[in-house]
Formats: structure tokens, C-alpha cells, sequence
């Protein structure tokens, strides 16, 4: 009898039945890409200092301040919209509409803080355009104060 015993229990080691084999284990659920760090520090300083005229969503305010989500402005020329940012803007016509708003110059934030805020806004809002480097920022406030 005990060896009946015995082989039965190494024949239940080696081969378990099929409700007992373990499941696979669940895939890990894909997550999204971690912002850059750029980005983090991008969205703060949108938020101190542009959040109240271009407000949350990016759409600015009709007539006033313009829209940053999807305009030529932020998606094109990088030179051009940093130097918004460094000299203000009034009065301007942005994708065929007239804004009457008058942005100050951002000029007293550092070359960092400009091109985490100008990454920020180019990939937010439904953006998709390439990131701002401290050395563009740096290259174009050096030919501005020409």
C-alpha cells in the first residue's frame, strides 16, 4: 500500500492536471510615455504665467489672446515664436483672426524656462512640433539684441 502511495504521488508531481496548471500571467498594461522633464517644468511655468490669457485648454480668448493649440505660430517657426515670448506681441493676425490683446515680453525668465515653456506648448494642446533647446532660446536672444 505504500507504494501505491508513493507512485501515486510522484505521478501527481510531475503531472498535474489540467485545472491546476496555472494560468499565464496577465500582460502589464502598456503605459504612456513619461513626459520630459522639459515638459513638467514647461507645464508649471505655462501655468504661473500664460494660463490666464491663453488659458487651460490652450484657445486663448476670442479676439483677445490668441490660441496656442494648432496655430502657425506654434507649430512653425521656432525662431519666430521664441521671439514673441522675448519681445511680446500686439495686434496680430494669427490664422486669419485678429487678436487686440497685448502680451508682454517674458524676457526676465531664463533661457531654460523659455524652452521649457516653448517645449511645453509645441507638444500639448493637440501639438505635435519638435522641442525648444536652451541653445536655440540662447541663439535667438543673442541675435535679437542686435
Amino acid at each position: 500500500m505504500k507504494k501505491y502511495f508513493a507512485l501515486l504521488a510522484a505521478l501527481s508531481l510531475t503531472s498535474a492536471p489540467a485545472f491546476a496548471q496555472k494560468k499565464p500571467a496577465p500582460k502589464a498594461a502598456a503605459k504612456a510615455p513619461a513626459a520630459s522633464a522639459s515638459v513638467l517644468k514647461g507645464k508649471a511655468i505655462y501655468t504661473q504665467y500664460c494660463l490666464t490669457c491663453h488659458q487651460a485648454d490652450g484657445l486663448g480668448v476670442d479676439g483677445m489672446n490668441p490660441p496656442l493649440a494648432k496655430t502657425d505660430y506654434v507649430l512653425g517657426d521656432k525662431t519666430r515664436l521664441t521671439k514673441v515670448l522675448l519681445n511680446g506681441l500686439k495686434g496680430e493676425e494669427i490664422n486669419g483672426e485678429d487678436y487686440h490683446g497685448v502680451m508682454p515680453s517674458q524676457a526676465y525668465l531664463t533661457d531654460q524656462q523659455l524652452a521649457d515653456v516653448l517645449t511645453y506648448v509645441r507638444s500639448n494642446f493637440g501639438n505635435k512640433a519638435s522641442a525648444v533647446t536652451v541653445a536655440e532660446v540662447k541663439a535667438v536672444r543673442a541675435a535679437n539684441k542686435k
